[in-house]
């Protein structure tokens, strides 16, 4: 409940009350979202983590190709490179929102061929991607989400992509920022430490907003909802 806050009232999501503005309750076109989304968070928690990926995503985004998919970036080997380690090394990406940007060449590379209908059966919580998905997935539960919930959330997706960059075939050095060389096996064990790291930290985020969940989807959910999601 927030009370001297009659300015949100405005906002959609909010209802005011003789206590106060409080988040109204969950609508049935918004329960439907919080619905899938605790059936994905529990799927995605459950799965067994994987580290293995080493990041090649960023590079299957520019196999064989010619194109830069970030213009500002120079890339800091040429495409010749960039082909000759996307095939030395395994591709086992299984986020959607990653393999969707594969250039077709790299596309039958992948050991899986993810759709976003498959996303809650192969998002798993290894992933840098999933991992920062936690954002999202929070700033979709506004105005029921704690902002220090999602405050946590935003801070770790920043983090996780500045590793997602540095392991890349970009040169970040311009901005202070060095390489994680996952051409190499010591890029490779680098990117895994940081990269399991983020998976721990990512943990109490997805259970709090799996709790989130399951607080809205109660049937008198404005009472149940932790007060500091209202």
């Amino acid at each position: 409940m927030l009370k001297g806050a009659e300015a949100y009232s405005a906002y959609s999501g909010y209802i005011t009350t003789p206590m106060g503005v409080t988040a109204e309750p969950v609508g049935e076109n918004r329960r439907t979202f919080v619905e899938w989304l605790q059936r994905f968070l529990t799927l995605t928690a459950n799965r067994p983590p994987f580290f293995g990926c080493h990041g090649i995503h960023e590079w299957a985004m520019v196999y064989k190709t010619e194109e830069n998919r970030y213009e500002d970036l120079p890339l800091r080997l040429s495409p010749q490179e960039i082909a000759a380690v996307v095939d030395a090394l395994p591709v086992r990406c299984s986020h959607y929102d990653a393999f969707r940007f594969f250039t077709p060449p790299a596309r039958p590379l992948n050991r899986l061929q993810p759709v976003r209908e498959t996303s809650p059966d192969l998002d798993q919580p290894g992933c840098l991607h999933a991992n920062m998905d936690l954002y999202k997935w929070a700033f979709k539960l506004a105005p029921w989400c704690p902002s220090e919930l999602m405050a946590d959330a935003f801070e770790l997706a920043r983090e996780i992509r500045t590793l997602d960059m540095q392991a890349s075939p970009y040169d970040l050095s311009a901005y202070g920022y060095e390489a994680v060389p996952i051409e190499t096996a010591t890029g490779r064990v680098e990117y895994e430490r940081l990269q399991r790291g983020f998976a721990e930290r990512a943990m109490p985020i997805r259970r709090k907003l799996l709790t989130l969940c399951e607080a809205l989807l109660m049937p008198e959910q404005t009472d149940s909802v932790p007060a500091t999601a209202l």
